[in-house]
């Protein structure tokens, strides 16, 4: 355990990389405290995007998607991190304390989920199906920590009911104002260091040509994917034993440590959590599941026909607000 205080350097390019992780609406609800020999994550509650997440939960995703995404970026670097989760009864918005300790190796798989960190967005357009899906899942369920989160791969004879439970979610809040008036917030047209760009919105054509997904403003943008005429990506589902803070954070580690692998194999990828913000359409997928287990996030999986489609990298906050050294 680490005893003499972070290296700054170290932690600021660590925690940079890291922050490069998603969240609900890239609203990016984190903040890094570096105190001493301690590095601790924070849930700014300030940026919880209350309409969409009222619980929080998908907040606290987001908190385990960065959290784990920190532990690649040092892990690359030669370091470890030992991580202590809600170390605060008396805290709720203290998600986790990380120490830092040298490691005695630092392999090739290290190095390219950090690289992965950095080619790793989301990609709302249409995908052809993932290749040699029946060699790659074996080694997603293998970095999958069975004991906190489940695995579930949905087969393609299921979609139809899947795409059923995408529409009813959006029908659902078609007419609930505070979510639209959020939704719209988040995907503003103007520069900003977060939310949903206006660049990475898809035209209506080819939002049409994906039947699982949520339904974000369209862009006026040409047809960028047209020789798919439709997603046959592979949908994953990440579900937990409980409904807990604890479980939603296990969540989101499983979910950084899927989406870096998936991006590392040189497949798109695109996280959902439309369909289990609402009860109605998250008892479908449960069901889809054919397990009590809770439903947290699904994710479409797949390949582009060209790096040259690839949608533009989604801003980041300065580092200057998410990162505080303490003496």
């Amino acid at each position: 355990m680490a005893t003499a205080p972070l290296d700054p350097r170290m932690i600021a390019r660590a925690v940079e990389l890291a922050c490069r992780a998603p969240s609900v609406h890239n609203s990016q609800p984190w903040r890094w405290v570096a105190d001493g020999p301690t590095l601790k994550l924070f849930l700014d509650t300030t940026r919880v995007p209350h309409a969409t997440d009222p619980s929080g939960r998908e907040a606290i995703i987001s908190c385990g998607a960065v959290l784990d995404h920190l532990r690649a970026a040092l892990a690359a670097t030669g370091w470890r991190a030992e991580i202590a989760r809600f170390p605060d009864a008396a805290d709720p918005r203290h998600v986790a304390t990380v120490d830092v300790s040298p490691s005695e190796f630092v392999g090739e798989i290290d190095r390219a989920r950090a690289d992965a960190i950095l080619t790793r967005h989301t990609d709302r357009l249409p995908f052809t199906s993932p290749p040699n899906w029946t060699v790659f899942e074996p080694v997603l369920r293998g970095i999958v920590d069975a004991e906190r989160t489940t695995l579930h791969v949905l087969p393609d004879v299921v979609r139809p009911q899947l795409a059923q439970a995408s529409r009813l979610t959006e029908s659902l809040r078609r007419y609930d104002s505070s979510y639209q008036a959020e939704l719209y917030w988040w995907t503003a047209r103007y520069e900003v260091s977060d939310g949903v760009p206006y660049t990475t919105l898809v035209s209506v054509a080819d939002r049409d040509r994906v039947d699982v997904a949520r339904t974000f403003p369209t862009g006026e943008h040409p047809d960028r994917r047209p020789e798919v005429d439709h997603d046959r990506s592979t949908i994953l589902v990440l579900s937990t034993f409980g409904d807990s803070r604890l479980d939603a954070l296990a969540c989101g580690e499983a979910l950084s440590a899927i989406l870096l692998e998936a991006t590392a194999a040189g497949l798109a990828s695109c996280t959902l959590t439309h369909m289990t913000e609402l009860e109605a359409s998250r008892d479908i997928v449960r069901a889809l599941t054919g397990t009590q287990d809770h439903p947290q996030v699904l994710i479409r999986v797949g390949l582009v026909p060209s790096i040259a489609q690839l949608p533009p990298a989604t801003p980041r906050r300065p580092l200057a607000d998410v990162l505080e050294f303490r003496r």
